[in-house]
């Protein structure tokens, strides 16, 4: 898998990370470096280690399901990237002011926002991807893509509002499909 592949899945698996941070940038008036800092660490580890935890899952049952592994590969991603493209056309709720960057609320969304990761790597295991190099690309990616939802959560939220989490599911599908077309189909 080359790195244009990883950074573009990576991307893609950011965006609900970015679409929160967006939301929580949006509701706060002053920025300041804590809360931007303990959200996008904290949201970057997730995204790191939730691939590698797929990863080592998948790596029980890869023989029993080499033959067909990478449509599952594809109908995990498919899925995912549907999900994300469903709550992208979704009403948003109202959210709670409460700050969003400690606590359980932290650990809730890091976690919520990384599981489609975990789902990547088990398909990466499936499909005898190494982990540790895209799981890295992926966290870094997740990162950086928080601390911008976060320092321009007002601007953003206004230019793309849900279209983002539609845009990152629709990449995710998309590399869904090279996968099999990458094996023969």
């Amino acid at each position: 898998m080359g790195l244009m592949t990883i950074f573009i899945l990576a991307v893609g698996l950011g965006v609900d990370a970015f679409s929160v941070a967006i939301s929580i940038g949006a509701e706060s008036d002053k920025k300041s470096w804590g809360p931007i800092l303990r959200l996008s660490v904290a949201f970057g580890l997730f995204q790191f280690a939730m691939p590698i935890i797929g990863w080592l899952a998948g790596l029980t049952v890869v023989e029993i399901i080499a033959s067909f592994d990478h449509w599952i590969a594809f109908a995990l991603l498919a899925l995912v990237g549907g999900k994300m493209i469903w709550e992208g056309f979704e009403k948003e709720s109202d959210k709670e002011k409460a700050d969003q960057t400690r606590g359980w609320t932290l650990l809730i969304l890091s976690i919520a926002t990384s599981i489609d990761a975990l789902a990547v790597g088990f398909s990466f295991s499936i499909l005898k991807v190494p982990v540790v190099y895209p799981a890295i690309v992926i966290g870094i990616v997740c990162f950086f893509m928080t601390v911008m939802g976060m320092l321009f959560g007002k601007v953003l939220a206004g230019i793309f509002g849900k279209k983002v989490e539609i845009f990152g599911g629709i990449i995710l599908i998309a590399i869904g499909i090279k996968i099999l077309i990458d094996h023969g189909m």
